[in-house]
């Protein structure tokens, strides 16, 4: 079963743009979790726009499942994490001024750099992943940095699924079947959706894990937290309702 790790980072934001606590992202994510999801990404910035760092120590004693924190690694970031030591770390490379993340690492020209990111991370007990483009070549560039999962940048999925389903899938599924070769486990993240996850997933089968935050957050506004936690809980069954 792939799990459903939901990024909490848009309550955070909804938040900060009022100032106070509401809502309250550490009581959203205990819900989050109470109502059937596996787990909770949070992608703190250096601007702190939307999860704070002190967000990030407050989930930590809250959420039960697993804990993923993604981001750029520099070396702030690097000493929460290792303070935190979440379940997991999604290495993006992001700079401070994106929006949000639309590319994955080119991690040939990085390789240095993320074998010393890699080793420092599994040394704090987190499992590592790295954030790729639909490139099979990256897949394999992972395994060789130390890597133990890649996650897939979906938003080019995303963009053409409407037009083409078969043809948008096709070089993330070319991908997958490179990762799952070398020995990789596999997540997807970015602009998935009641309209297109049940379908990656039919295609993908083997996915252990799908990061949703923009979506789901904003199907929670029309549907209610609990119902819609179970609607994409439902997509990623085998034979997962497409929406």
């Amino acid at each position: 079963m792939t799990k459903l790790s939901v990024n909490v980072n848009k309550v955070a934001w909804l938040r900060n743009a009022r100032g106070g606590n509401n809502p309250d992202v550490v009581e959203t994510a205990r819900l989050c979790e109470l109502f059937g999801a596996d787990g909770i990404t949070v992608h703190p910035r250096p601007d702190e726009r939307h999860i704070r760092r002190d967000d990030v120590y407050a989930l930590r004693p809250v959420v039960r499942g697993e804990f993923n924190i993604e981001g750029y690694p520099a070396e702030a970031l690097l000493k929460v994490i290792e303070d935190v030591r979440p379940d997991q770390v999604t290495l993006v490379p992001d700079s401070p001024e994106q929006l949000t993340s639309n590319h994955g690492w080119d991690i040939a020209a990085n390789a240095g750099f993320l074998t010393d990111v890699v080793a420092r991370l599994k040394a704090a007990g987190c499992r590592v992943s790295i954030f790729i483009d639909a490139d099979p070549r990256q897949a394999e560039a992972a395994r060789r940095v130390g890597a133990d999962r890649v996650e897939l940048y979906t938003e080019p999925f995303a963009q053409l699924y409407p037009e083409n389903p078969l043809e948008a899938v096709r070089p993330f599924v070319e991908t997958a079947l490179m990762a799952r070769s070398v020995g990789l486990g596999l997540n997807a993240g970015h602009d998935l959706s009641l309209q297109n996850l049940a379908f990656l997933k039919r295609q993908i089968p083997w996915l252990d894990e799908v990061s949703i935050g923009h979506a789901l957050i904003a199907d929670a506004l029309r549907m209610g937290l609990r119902e819609t936690i179970r609607h994409y809980k439902t997509c990623l069954e085998p034979q997962g309702r497409i929406f």
